[in-house]
């Protein structure tokens, strides 16, 4: 509704994670170095937690895009899964063609791609997100994937991506030879301030607006206050805040449109924005 009223192509804070609009702050890089070294290093287990919006799964498909034709991966989104039902998910993202679904054959077909990848000196990845949903029993089977190793390397690196509840769960004594084999951690921090700034300006500037003059500084400290430097929040926070301006018939948005708006995302209907 309000893209012609502020000159922008395409909505600039929509909540899914458009490659397009990628903005990574300098924690989102330290995650994606940290794990780009656990790859080529083949150090087996990688932890990477986040708070919920924080950018955990946009890292990892920045991640994705950067690994070069001799990585193979597989990415698992979904971890509400059973054991064999996550089995046959590995086995199908990393294009394994299997002749029967039974635990037993598709471990088998997955170690001999794993050999041969290693024959043509080929990394192979796991990426498993959400990974705080999965049972304490699939960790259990997870970790014993990584027992498919040479004596020398591992043949498999598995990342785990999760919110914080992931390292509680790891830290429990029943995962105890799991958590001994994470060799890398890195906790993404929410945006900075300033980071906040440059994020709102970064996804103006992508959908049109050439210059950041829509929201008043004023107006960005309380999206900071709000959000917590998260960027979903963020995004909500603008999106509605653009959707009142345009309403409002406001060209800027400044800190009490912005306040009357969160208090509207937040439950309190007192007065519309």
């Amino acid at each position: 509704m309000y893209l012609d009223f502020y000159n922008l192509k395409e909505k600039p804070f929509n909540v899914t994670a458009d490659p397009n609009f990628l903005y990574l702050s300098k924690k989102h890089k330290e995650a994606i170095s940290h794990m780009q070294y656990g790859i080529q290093e083949r150090m087996g287990f990688l932890e990477i937690t986040g708070e919920i919006g924080a950018g955990k799964t946009t890292v990892c498909k920045a991640l994705l895009n950067q690994l070069d034709q001799h990585t193979k991966t597989a990415f698992i989104l979904n971890g509400n899964l059973s054991e064999l039902q996550l089995l046959q998910a590995i086995i199908e993202d990393f294009g394994i063609q299997v002749r029967s679904k039974n635990k037993i054959t598709m471990l088998n077909e997955l170690n001999k791609f794993l050999l041969e990848q290693l024959e043509h000196r080929n990394n192979v990845v796991l990426i498993i997100d959400e990974a705080q949903n999965l049972k304490s029993s699939l960790l259990e089977q997870v970790r014993l994937l990584s027992n498919l190793e040479t004596e020398k390397e591992k043949l498999l690196q598995i990342i785990l991506v999760g919110q914080p509840e992931l390292r509680e769960k790891l830290a429990s004594r029943e995962l105890k030879q799991l958590r001994q084999r994470i060799a890398i951690r890195y906790h993404i921090a929410p945006l900075s301030r300033r980071e906040v700034d440059s994020y709102i300006s970064h996804r103006l500037n992508v959908a049109g607006r050439n210059n950041g003059d829509i929201f008043h500084k004023d107006a960005i400290e309380e999206i900071f206050k709000f959000s917590g430097g998260i960027p979903r929040l963020i995004n909500i926070a603008c999106d509605k805040s653009l959707l009142a301006g345009y309403i409002g018939d406001k060209k800027t948005i400044d800190a009490n449109m912005v306040i009357k708006c969160l208090r509207e995302i937040e439950g309190v209907f007192d007065e519309y924005c």
